[in-house]
């Protein structure tokens, strides 16, 4: 099936270049620019974007790489910049 009409992009290349990637190099993060760039193609006009995320995704081998997982912290893990949790102005004279 045709992905993207303008430059000619089937699902069997896309997911050709996802698997070439990913035997390459089984840490990268592959994207959609990626895809085109190792196609030799460039985007052109970003209308065949949706469906070309959704056969990217359709893919077994776009999956994040496992030293990559979980390096996203919880929002009551983050650190905020060493600050204070009173460090606001109005937090300090609603404090007070």
């Amino acid at each position: 099936m045709i992905v993207c009409h303008c430059t000619q992009i089937s699902d069997h290349e896309i997911k050709a270049a996802i698997d070439w990637m990913r035997a390459s190099d089984p840490q990268t993060i592959i994207t959609p620019g990626k895809i085109y760039h190792a196609l030799g193609k460039r985007a052109d006009c970003g209308g065949c974007m949706p469906l070309f995320l959704d056969t990217m995704r359709g893919c077994d081998n776009l999956g994040v790489p496992p030293i990559l997982r979980g390096l996203r912290t919880r929002k009551e893990e983050a650190v905020h910049e060493g600050r204070r949790k009173g460090h606001r102005i109005s937090q300090r004279s609603a404090a007070v």
